[in-house]
C-alpha cells in the first residue's frame, strides 16, 4: 500500500535572502577599502595643514607663472631672449609693486596715524559711563564677590551698607591689564607684515625662475605619462586646458579687481571718506576672497566712516556702497566672465572655500577657486573621476 504523498514545505528565507520592499545600491568599495581611503584622506589633509608655508608660496608662484608666461613667449616671437623677458617681467611687477605703494604710502600713513585717536574713541565707547565693558565689567565683579562672601558673610553684616565701587577711569582701564594692550597688536602685525614680506620674496623668486624655465616641465609631466602615445596627447591636453583655465581666471581677477577699486575710489571720495585712494586698493585686494572679502571690505568701511563723522548715516551710506559695487561686479562682470571660463557650480565652489579656509585660513580663500578649477579639469580628464567632475560641475 503506497504512503500518501508528504505535504510540501516552503524554505523559509534567510535573513540575506529576504525579499525588500526597496531596491539598495551595492556598496561600491569593500569596507577594509573604505577605511584605507579615509585614513589616507585624514593624513593627506594634515600634511597639507603641516605643510601650508611651502604649499601656499608654491602655489602662488606657479599660478602667476601660469598668467605671465604668455607674455614671454609674446616677447620671444618679437626676437627677445627668455632669460631677458623673464626677468623683465619680474623686474615689471616689481617696479608696479613699488610705484602703487609709493602713490598710496601717504593715504596709508595718514590712516595708521590716526589709530591712536580711533583708541581713544573705541576706549570712549567701551568704558565710558554706562559703556559695555563698563557694565559687564561690573557685573563679573559683582558675581566674583556674592561667590566669594556667600559663605563667610556675618549675620550682623547682612543689612550693612556696602561702600561703592570706584571704576578706574578710560584711560587706566586702557593702560591695565584687563584691557586690550594695542602694543601687542603692532607686534602681531609686524610680524605678519615680516612674514608676508618673506613669502612674496620666495614668490617672486619662484615666478622668475619659472618663467625661465618655459615649459621644461611641461615635456617632463608628458614624457613621464610612459610611452603610449593616448596618454601622452591626454596629458598634454589636460595641461592645456589648465593652462587656458587659470590664465582666463586670474585675467578676469584683474579686470573685477581693478574696476572694483576705481568704483569704490569714486563712491568713498564722493560720501567724504577720507584716505579714500587707500580703501579703494583694501577693496581691490579684498575682493580677491570670494564672499568673505566683500563683507570684511563693508565692516572696514563702514567702521571708517562711523569713527570720522561720529553720525549713523555716512557709515551706512559707506557699507550700502561697497556692498553694492561688490554685488554689481561680482554678479554682472564676474558671472559673465566665469561662465566663459569654466561652467562650475556655485554651491560647490562655495563649499571649497569653506574647506580651503579652514586648511589655509586667508590663502586658502585667495586660491580656493584656481585650485578647484584645476581639480575640475583634471578630473574630466582622468577615468575614475567623472563623479568628481559631475559635483563640481554646473
Amino acid at each position: 500500500m503506497p504512503s500518501p504523498p508528504l505535504p510540501e514545505t516552503v524554505p523559509s528565507a534567510s535573513p540575506q535572502e529576504a525579499p525588500t520592499d526597496g531596491l539598495r545600491l551595492p556598496l561600491p568599495v569593500p569596507a577594509r577599502g573604505l577605511a584605507l581611503a579615509i585614513i589616507a584622506t585624514v593624513v593627506f589633509l594634515y600634511a597639507l595643514q603641516w605643510a601650508r608655508d611651502f604649499l601656499v608660496p608654491l602655489a602662488l608662484g606657479i599660478l602667476l607663472s601660469y598668467t605671465l608666461n604668455p607674455v614671454v613667449c609674446w616677447l620671444e616671437r618679437w626676437r627677445v631672449r627668455r632669460s631677458f623677458g623673464a626677468t623683465l617681467i619680474t623686474a615689471a611687477i616689481l617696479c608696479g609693486s613699488a610705484a602703487t605703494i609709493e602713490q598710496v604710502r601717504g593715504e596709508f600713513l595718514n590712516i595708521l596715524g590716526e589709530l591712536p585717536a580711533v583708541t581713544h574713541k573705541l576706549s570712549r565707547l567701551l568704558t565710558g559711563q554706562g559703556g559695555a565693558l563698563q557694565r559687564i565689567q561690573a557685573a563679573a565683579t559683582e558675581i566674583e564677590q556674592a561667590t566669594a562672601g556667600s559663605g563667610a558673610v556675618a549675620p550682623a553684616a547682612v543689612g550693612a551698607k556696602r561702600p561703592p565701587r570706584k571704576t578706574p577711569p578710560p584711560a587706566a582701564v586702557a593702560a591695565g591689564g584687563s584691557s586690550i594692550k594695542v602694543i601687542d597688536w603692532v607686534w602681531a602685525g609686524s610680524r605678519g607684515l615680516a612674514a608676508f614680506l618673506g613669502q612674496a620674496a620666495m614668490v617672486i623668486f619662484l615666478l622668475y625662475f619659472l618663467l625661465l624655465s618655459g615649459d621644461t616641465f611641461k615635456r617632463k609631466l608628458v614624457r613621464l605619462t610612459g610611452p603610449s602615445l593616448s596618454k601622452k596627447k591626454i596629458t598634454l591636453q589636460i595641461l592645456d586646458d589648465i593652462n587656458t583655465s587659470i590664465q582666463a581666471y586670474m585675467f578676469m581677477l584683474l579686470v573685477t579687481n581693478v574696476l572694483l577699486g576705481l568704483l569704490m575710489w569714486l563712491a568713498l571720495s564722493a560720501i567724504g571718506l577720507e584716505n579714500a585712494g587707500a580703501w579703494a586698493v583694501v577693496a581691490g585686494l579684498l575682493h580677491l576672497m570670494p564672499y568673505f572679502g566683500t563683507l570684511l571690505l563693508a565692516a572696514a568701511t563702514g567702521a571708517a566712516a562711523l569713527l570720522q563723522f561720529g553720525a549713523l548715516q555716512p557709515a551706512l551710506m559707506a557699507v550700502g556702497a561697497a556692498l553694492a559695487i561688490a554685488t554689481l561686479v561680482g554678479t554682472v562682470v564676474t558671472t559673465w566672465m566665469t561662465g566663459r571660463i569654466a561652467r562650475m557650480n556655485a554651491a560647490a565652489v562655495f563649499v571649497s572655500l569653506l574647506f580651503w579656509g579652514w586648511l589655509w585660513g586667508v590663502w586658502g580663500l585667495l586660491l580656493g577657486v584656481p585650485l578647484i578649477v584645476i581639480v575640475k579639469v583634471v578630473a574630466e580628464r582622468v577615468a575614475g573621476l567623472e563623479v568628481l567632475a559631475e559635483l563640481l560641475g554646473d
